[in-house]
């Protein structure tokens, strides 16, 4: 009994961390967000998916290979984000304030799609742009 209570223990934690590496991204303002980094495909497609809350000191950061066009379907994504397109520097290309959450029964044409350029998109709480005065030019810091 002792062996079955490790080995759950065990897997308790192992998909609670889902193997995704931190960093820290600092704001102009000096603010730190703790973000944890989407660099595979299927960190990627799952993103923020059924996540129920999301601190304002947290968020994920999308690495890609090279700057680009991305777009971000929103489907299953519980909370609203602020989403923040960058360039290779750090740069905003683009953000989006309060995307609208969805659910698995939100219809197709209903969830959000937003796009932008650049090589990295970070995700974070709605209000995050707000509340730091974050615009397109802003330069963000972060290492990989």
């Amino acid at each position: 009994m002792k062996k079955l209570g490790c080995l759950l223990l065990l897997g308790v934690l192992l998909a609670g961390c889902g193997g995704y590496r931190q960093t820290t991204v600092t704001l102009p303002d000096g603010f730190v967000l703790h973000a944890r980094v989407a660099d595979t495909p299927e960190k990627t497609e799952k993103g923020l998916m059924f996540v129920k809350h999301l601190p304002e000191n947290e968020g994920m950061l999308f690495v890609f290979d090279r700057p680009q066009t991305h777009y971000f379907w929103m489907k299953n994504t519980l909370i609203d984000l602020d989403i923040f397109f960058l360039s290779p520097d750090g740069e905003i290309t683009r953000l989006y304030e309060y995307v609208p959450h969805t659910y698995t029964y939100t219809p197709e044409h209903e969830i959000p799609v937003v796009r932008g350029d650049g090589q990295y998109v970070l995700e974070a709480a709605a209000g995050t742009a707000r509340r730091h005065r974050l615009q397109a030019g802003d330069r963000l810091q972060f290492a990989l």
